[in-house]
């Protein structure tokens, strides 16, 4: 790939944990669809080439759309717990279970389980991973060029009841909105009530958010986890920049080793950012802004 252009573009804020390692998802599911595709960072954008330089962002997007989750190698149903979760006043945490994400192709297959470390855990409580993510994988915009900002409210996906057996007209089922799982800054620092001078949660506001973002940032973050910093959950992430012009990206294969600061290049900045409380029950949680702390020339 000496001398190509990146073929598919993304805007990110590097101190923004969240579309940094929705970026790292990005990748992976380049990867994947497009086995040999590379990714860095330059100023405040991250490139990605992949060999066939026709392959687009669009295309990427839509694809990750179209994911399909799978437990213990069954497809999970659409509306399986579109509405459990709005009983458990209780707050319990759910049994912990890992899950698959299944392209139709076969193309794309990612066992997902890194939420078993609750430090980078933000979601708790009766939040269902499984049915967040279906919502933020279903509301991605394929058309977005920039899809870490593209705000919009999500819902669950409905499926059209069946006719009735008795010839009546069938019941309409009411899509239910999501929260996300709150990654995003942005979103959190407006959930708290010291920041508007009341609790968003305890008055059941609901607002926009970036489903591309909470979504990719949930993959990414299988392979690209932060390194704790020693402060109970305070986490650093390494942000590395192009290599050099002919060969300027890393492979999907090496972002881990890259994101966790034990592989290092010139150029490669350190991100400090807190998973802290947002509510005052201190059970849900919100990724922070990241501090630069400091950049590696050699």
């Amino acid at each position: 790939m000496s001398h190509a252009k990146p073929n598919i573009t993304v805007p990110v804020d590097l101190t923004n944990p969240g579309q940094f390692f929705a970026c790292c998802g990005l990748l992976e599911l380049a990867d994947r669809l497009w086995p040999g595709a590379e990714g860095w960072f330059e100023g405040s954008h991250f490139y990605v080439i992949t060999k066939n330089q026709s392959k687009t962002l669009a295309e990427l997007l839509e694809a990750t759309r179209a994911l399909k989750i799978w437990v213990d190698n069954v497809l999970e149903d659409p509306l399986q717990e579109q509405d459990d979760d709005h009983s458990d006043k209780s707050e319990k945490e759910p049994p912990f279970t890992p899950f698959e994400l299944r392209s139709n192709d076969g193309r794309i297959s990612i066992l997902l389980d890194w939420w078993s470390d609750k430090s980078i855990k933000p979601w708790a409580g009766s939040m269902k991973d499984r049915v967040i993510l279906r919502a933020m994988l279903a509301a991605i915009r394929p058309v977005s060029s920039d899809p870490f900002d593209d705000l919009c409210a999500v819902f669950d996906p409905v499926r059209m009841p069946n006719q009735p057996a008795n010839g009546k007209k069938p019941r309409k089922v009411k899509a239910k909105k999501r929260e996300p799982f709150y990654f995003d800054p942005r979103r959190g620092n407006k959930s708290h009530p010291l920041d508007s001078g009341f609790s968003p949660d305890t008055h059941k506001m609901e607002t926009d958010c970036c489903p591309a973002l909470e979504a990719f940032c949930f993959i990414g973050l299988q392979r690209a986890r932060p390194t704790p910093t020693g402060v109970p959950n305070q986490s650093r992430y390494t942000v590395w920049p192009a290599l050099s012009s002919t060969n300027p990206g890393i492979p999907a294969n090496l972002v881990g080793a890259v994101t966790n600061g034990f592989v290092r290049f010139p150029g490669s900045k350190d991100c400090v950012f807190d998973n802290y409380f947002r509510t005052d029950q201190r059970k849900h949680k919100t990724f922070s802004q990241a501090t630069l702390e400091r950049s590696h020339h050699a």
